[in-house]
């Protein structure tokens, strides 16, 4: 058995370009504005890091929470535009029909962590999920990873992280997790691999339909 943890945003439900504008427009209310493609980069990253990161101290020092506030309030006004990745249901059951621990493993607030969780319908498919409340630095730290770990009372080598940005992959490698990476989030091939992902999958569905070539292989032990 493996524990797989599998990041939510981008991975399993396609927010990333929803999360780029409004992060667009919770700078641009407060009188900055950035090209939406630089913040797309950085999506992935937490918000407690992204905003001195694409600007300055001097600016997270002054308005950082109050960007990261206004983003969270332009974002739920897109949230209900957001889908599920095509075959995300679908590669939970795959995984806990081979027996795997399923963790979730997200930094959103508990309200959008849990409507997530309905669209993909994975109440009965996870095993557990995180949210905001349990860490304290988001990606590229590996607070989160950790507490999918603690989640799944598991130790590094018992896990597998499901990312797709590189942010996902350096938060593992921090904790000792391998990654296998997603193009789902908008980043390429080679930029998942250069960050350390042990392989890269087009979509979901090309995942599923190889998880005999993967680390996760396994026979089924669910019925």
């Amino acid at each position: 058995m493996t524990v797989v943890i599998l990041d939510v945003d981008g991975t399993l439900v396609d927010t990333n370009y929803q999360h780029a504008l409004a992060w667009y427009r919770a700078f641009r209310d407060h009188e900055i504005i950035l090209p939406i493609w630089r913040l797309h980069r950085h999506i992935g990253m937490g918000g407690d890091q992204l905003v001195e990161k694409l600007t300055d101290a001097d600016v997270e020092h002054r308005l950082g929470d109050q960007i990261r506030s206004r983003e969270s309030e332009r974002y739920s006004e897109m949230i209900g535009e957001v889908e599920a990745v095509s075959q995300a249901s679908e590669l939970l059951s795959d995984l806990r029909d081979r027996g795997h621990t399923v963790i979730l493993a997200s930094s959103a607030k508990k309200p959008e962590i849990e409507h997530y969780i309905d669209l993909l319908g994975a109440r009965q498919l996870a095993d557990g999920w995180t949210s905001a409340s349990d860490v304290q630095a988001t990606k590229p730290q590996p607070d989160l990873v950790n507490a999918a770990l603690e989640c799944a009372d598991a130790q590094p080598e018992q896990a597998v992280m499901i990312g797709d940005t590189p942010w996902d992959v350096q938060a593992a490698q921090r904790a000792g997790v391998q990654t296998l990476a997603v193009m789902t989030g908008g980043f390429s091939k080679e930029e998942l691999c250069e960050a350390g992902a042990i392989d890269v999958y087009e979509s979901v569905a090309e995942l599923r339909s190889s998880l005999e070539q993967t680390v996760l292989r396994g026979k089924p032990s669910r019925s």
